[in-house]
């Protein structure tokens, strides 16, 4: 059976990586996390003070990111990927609301997006890869031969991710994650570069009314209908 690259796409909170790992343990192709890696980046400017509320030391940033080695090994008990930074594990780190906060407008950065593009597409060369993330069908990987784009309304993303954080112990209101959501929304499409939209020849996943089961059935159904014809 030939191999393909699958890129899916979409807004904040659409549950892409959850999707995307499933399917990549279905089909047995290997899952990465973009928005892990740019998460990653966040993660050391916050634990490194080079973000000052909206400020961003960007000379720092630009020096140490040539340093800075993000990796994914699979969890031998939960069989899941975790991300690691610099040989730590970061996984549960990076998903903090702080780090939410402040991924966007370091993912915007040009050369944060030209340093991480460059380290997917390395990865993808083999192809039997699922990766997700904001740019992945128009700009990593424009000539995957599956393109799915993840949509859902504001309301039902902010509603999952509240029960996220609080299921994980992580203090937080709706309103407060209600806010973050429409306010990544609107950076991801507006940015200068890389911006988020549908690619032309992608297939629009709205999973607002689905469950994980029938969204996961759907995926799988997409993917056969490429490597089976």
């Amino acid at each position: 059976m030939k191999k393909i690259i699958i890129a899916i796409d979409g807004y904040s909170s659409c549950g892409k990586s959850t999707m995307a790992k499933e399917l990549a343990r279905q089909i047995g192709y290997i899952y990465i996390d973009s928005g892990a890696m740019y998460r990653s980046v966040t993660l050391y400017c916050l634990e490194n003070n080079l973000c000052n509320g909206k400020e961003i030391n960007t000379t720092a940033l630009q020096q140490a990111l040539p340093s800075l080695e993000i990796s994914f090994k699979l969890d031998p008990e939960t069989q899941k990927p975790v991300t690691y930074l610099n040989g730590t594990n970061v996984e549960k780190k990076i998903r903090s609301l702080e780090v939410s906060n402040h991924v966007s407008p370091v993912a915007a950065l040009p050369f944060v997006r030209e340093a991480l593009v460059k380290q997917q597409q390395a990865m993808g060369k083999s192809k039997g890869i699922v990766m997700d993330g904001r740019d992945i069908q128009t700009v990593v990987f424009p000539n995957a031969e599956l393109k799915i784009f993840v949509t859902a309304s504001a309301e039902v993303r902010a509603e999952r991710r509240f029960k996220e954080l609080q299921e994980k112990g992580q203090p937080a209101t709706y309103e407060t994650v209600l806010k973050n959501v429409k306010d990544r929304d609107y950076i991801d499409e507006h940015r200068k570069v890389s911006p988020l939209r549908k690619a032309d020849d992608a297939i629009i996943l709205d999973n607002s009314n689905l469950t994980i089961d029938e969204q996961n059935a759907w995926l799988l159904e997409q993917y056969h209908k490429i490597v089976d014809e």
